[in-house]
């Protein structure tokens, strides 16, 4: 077994964050047995808050991963980093190089301007609370207004792959797929939603719905987790799914980010 080793990763960004730290995931999942200590720093917009990163990365070393766009600040960050020996590396720089050389103009150095505030992010945040409106079978009624509707068994991942949807303004609700339940007679009226059914690994989600359980201190030994009660589950739900013509996503081995993956081709 590979020893687990601890580094410190400094993650710096003059906006939101969240690309700095998808970038970062997708980097150390190449790296198996590192853990990296965060020291994670967002809206980094002036001296004042450059100094209490600098202050981090000179008590701790490591690396230091950044999304700054303005030139001094960059330029202090780098002459620290220079002077202390630590690695430092813009993760946009590689992107807005080859796109600047490609198109014949120079980036506009905007801070967080992927985030401004227009249409397709209200269109995002409409989506999103359409997600959570329409969570686990809620007001089938309106189902007719969504763009992808997922059904599966409990514990398939159906409520964050909608969010995660949601997220890129797709509006996206989740129906339960329950034994013996009738689905909501609107599913045999709706023309417009690609309905999609889930599946997963019977012997994964005993072990998910057993530890949800004790999650929620319930003890309760039913056939919600008896592994022959799951595996009929899912051999149900997958047989009414082919019986309807939906398309199947098996999310055994899957990230919530591969299953929407699918959704964006």
């Amino acid at each position: 077994m590979t020893a687990t080793k601890t580094f410190h990763l400094h993650l710096v960004s003059d906006a939101t964050g969240e690309t700095i730290h998808s970038v970062a995931r997708a980097g150390l999942a190449q790296f198996e047995g590192f853990v990296p200590i965060e020291h994670f720093w967002n809206l980094v917009r002036s001296d004042a808050q450059l100094d209490l990163v600098i202050e981090e990365i000179q008590r701790f070393g490591g690396v230091v991963m950044y999304t700054l766009v303005d030139e001094r600040l960059r330029g202090r960050l780098h002459d620290v980093c220079a002077g202390l020996n630590v690695p430092i590396v813009s993760v946009l720089d590689p992107i807005i190089g080859m796109l600047g050389q490609h198109l014949g103009v120079e980036s506009q150095s905007r801070p967080g301007y992927q985030h401004a505030i227009n249409a397709a992010y209200f269109g995002r945040m409409d989506a999103m609370e359409f997600a959570l409106t329409q969570d686990d079978g809620q007001a089938v009624d309106n189902l007719h207004a969504a763009d992808v509707i997922l059904v599966g068994v409990s514990r398939t991942s159906k409520t964050p792959t909608c969010l995660y949807l949601a997220n890129r303004g797709i509006k996206a609700a989740n129906v339960p797929y329950v034994p013996n339940v009738p689905m909501p007679t609107t599913m045999g009226e709706l023309t417009k939603p690609l309905i999609v059914g889930l599946t997963k690994d019977p012997d994964q989600l005993v072990e998910i719905r057993r530890n949800r359980l004790k999650t929620l201190h319930q003890t309760d030994a039913s056939t919600y987790y008896d592994p022959e009660a799951v595996r009929a589950e899912v051999r149900e739900a997958r047989r009414y799914y082919l019986r309807h013509g939906w398309p199947i996503i098996d999310v055994s081995h899957r990230a919530i980010e591969e299953t929407a993956a699918g959704f964006f081709r």
